[in-house]
Order: structure tokens, then C-alpha cells, then sequence
């Protein structure tokens, strides 16, 4: 019903600004009763971790910040859901107006500056969903006038960690001053190993992912990756949004707006990383790729570059949550042209022609 009514709900809200229309939905999302997912075609199914995703697409994060919704996302049929980010104590994030669609691209731009109402709120929401079904992971970082940043982290991981299934230590926002220096190799070891200490000390079973941005040298990948594997991270997040505005932008104008860019123009960076990722890791951490992922054909370059599980944000802006079935029906497709049975017999397979794309 929702994905049927996309196409008509959707002029009215491109009408509004990006943000606004972005609550509204939240809200209406929050009032709705979760629904049931068709079940999916175990072929899709991704077993990690300990873990069987019902099918490898997820939610990114940011798009329900506060877990207002992560059970109605989960029955639109994501086989996950990030939640986040959040921090521990409320911030209202950078200054409005700070999301922009640059809807000829099909991207956005944001700067919202991990806007958060805090960990007690987040926490009391995933509390509230305890015993449900449905794979649900949250994306966490530090507040913007901390004076201790490692100790926001742990925070975070202390009480999050035993609600969730995942905690995403994100170091790649561009839109907290600072915070992408903790992708430096002696701030990230320490870091990691502190919030794998903390996650432990709860006795959860929560995986540790570590969420990277694109705009990294090879050199600075090359540490952090060694760094991941020292310290015990389970899966590299790859990748965050970019600073960078490539030339083919139409909507130049906006393209002036700071911010993280995602959406379509980020596909073709976010997969490169990716893939360079995938050449350092082989097959010792599994990936998750995010960045333009909008259609199946977007979704299978992903796990060839390297991907066990993909997620996915921006897309729903422009095509709303029909995205989800087209996306599935079309993955099975290219198994059944491929012969494959399981995902997991193609991750990777193209990563280095991929990593040397154009």
C-alpha cells in the first residue's frame, strides 16, 4: 500500500523542503502499524556473522535517527535496518536549512551535523521493540562539543550494544568538525579497541562495524583496514558520503552547498572504495556497500566489488520504497543468469576491474 502511493505522495512532498518532507514521513511511518514482509526468495538469503539476513539489503543510516521506525522499515521488506546515528547527549545538529535535493542528479546533499535526541530516547525505543523480529543494527559517534570523543563511543556501545544486533562506529561523517581525524591509524586503534572492550564487557553479542568515508588515500585505507582486523571489527561499512563534487553535477547551484554528497554521483567513488577495500580484506571482513545504490543493476556492481550485504537512503528520496521489490526481483535475475544459488558465490568476483574503474 505504501509503495503504491509513492507516486502520487510524491510531488507534494519535492514541494516542501528536504527536511520537512523527510519528518513527515517519519511520522506518518510512526502512526502506521508495522507491516509483514512477503517472505523473500531464500536464494537472497545472506548467512554473517552468526546471523541469517532474510535478504542483503538494508537501510542506511540516517534515515530514522532517532529508531522512531525501524520496524515498519523492516516491513517494507529491508532485510536490515540501521538505525542512528546517535550520540549521547541531545544536539540539535548544524543550522537549518541543511538538506538539499539536486533531484536532475537524482543525489542530495546534507549537512544536519549528527542532529541526535541522545542515547536515553534511542535507547528507550530499541528497549521498547525487544523480542521482535528483524535485523536491526545502530550507527554510532560523538558529540560536537565533547571533550572526550573515545569516551562518547563507549558510552554508546555500552548501553546500545544489548539492544541491537550491530553497532556501526562511524569516524566518516563530514559534517562534525573533527570527527573524520579518528580515521587517523593511532586515534582509530584505540578507539576500536575500546569500544570492542566495552561491547564485550556487556556480554552482548552485538557485531562491531566500522563505517569508512571515500574521499580516503590508499594509503590511509591500508591502515585502517590492518587497524579493523587488529582490533576485531566484523564488517567495514563502506562508504559515508563525499565532500567531493564531481563536474558532471547538473544542479550547480546547489552543488555549492556543504555537505556530505550521496545519491547517484556517489555510486561511482563509494564502489572503487569498496573494491579497493575488498583487494586489502579478500575475504577476512566482510563489507557492506552503501553510496547510489538505486536500482538492481547498482546493487550487483556492489557485491561483485566486494559486498557480502548492501544498504541504501538516498534512492528512496526519488523512488520511494517499491525500490526494495525491483531491487530483489532483479538480483535473482542475474543469479539465474549466472547460475548463482547464493550471493556469496559472486562477492567479489570483479573487485579489482573494479577498483581500477574510471
Amino acid at each position: 500500500m505504501i509503495a503504491a502511493a509513492f507516486p502520487l505522495v510524491r510531488p507534494l512532498l519535492h514541494r516542501l523542503d528536504a527536511e520537512r518532507a523527510h519528518d513527515l514521513t517519519l511520522r506518518a511511518l510512526s502512526l502506521l502499524p508495522p507491516g509483514k514482509p512477503a517472505a523473500d526468495d531464500p536464494r537472497l538469503a545472506v548467512d554473517l556473522l552468526g546471523r541469517r539476513f532474510p535478504n542483503p539489503v538494508g537501510l542506511a543510516a540516517g534515515f530514522d535517527k532517532g529508531a522512531r521506525v525501524p520496524d515498519a522499515m523492516l516491513g517494507l521488506g529491508f532485510g536490515f535496518v540501521e538505525v542512528g546515528g546517535v550520540v549521547p547527549r541531545p544536539q540539535p545538529g548544524n543550522p537549518q536549512p541543511r538538506a538539499f535535493r539536486l533531484a536532475a542528479d537524482r543525489a542530495v546533499i546534507n549537512r544536519y551535523g549528527l542532529n541526535s535526541e541522545g542515547l536515553d530516547v534511542v535507547a528507550g525505543r530499541l528497549r521498547a521493540r525487544a523480542g521482535r523480529p528483524g535485523i536491526v543494527g545502530v550507527n554510532i559517534g560523538a558529540n560536537k562539543e565533547s571533550t572526550d570523543r573515545l569516551a562518547d563511543y563507549v558510552a554508546c556501545t555500552r548501553t546500545l550494544a544489548p539492544l541491537v544486533d550491530f553497532v556501526t562506529v562511524n569516524v566518516s561523517s563530514p559534517n562534525t568538525l573533527g570527527l573524520r581525524d579518528l580515521q587517523g591509524e593511532a586515534f582509530l586503534d584505540e578507539l576500536l579497541a575500546r569500544t570492542v572492550e566495552a561491547r564485550d564487557a556487556t556480554g552482548a553479542k552485538a557485531a562491531v562495524f566500522l563505517k569508512i568515508a571515500p574521499d580516503l588515500a590508499l594509503d590511509a585505507l591500508d591502515a585502517i583496514c590492518a587497524t579493523a582486523l587488529k582490533r576485531g571489527v566484523q564488517a567495514l561499512v563502506v562508504s559515508n558520503t563525499t565532500v567531493a563534487r564531481p563536474e558532471s553535477l547538473q544542479e550547480k547551484s546547489l552543488a555549492r552547498e556543504t555537505g556530505g554528497l550521496s545519491g547517484r554521483p556517489l555510486f561511482g567513488p563509494a564502489t572503487r572504495m569498496l573494491a579497493q577495500t575488498r583487494l586489502r580484506v579478500v575475504d577476512r571482513l566482510p563489507l557492506v556497500g552503501v553510496g547510489g545504490v538505486d536500482s538492481a543493476e547498482a546493487a550487483w556492481t556492489k557485491i561483485l566489488a566486494g559486498a557480502s550485504l548492501i544498504q541504501l537512503y538516498s534512492a528512496l528520496v526519488y523512488d520511494g520504497p517499491g525500490l526494495m521489490d525491483r531491487i530483489k526481483a532483479g538480483l535473482l535475475q542475474r543469479m539465474a543468469a549466472e547460475g548463482a544459488s547464493a550471493l556469496s558465490q559472486v562477492v567479489g568476483r570483479d573487485a579489482e576491474a573494479l577498483a581500477r574503474a574510471a
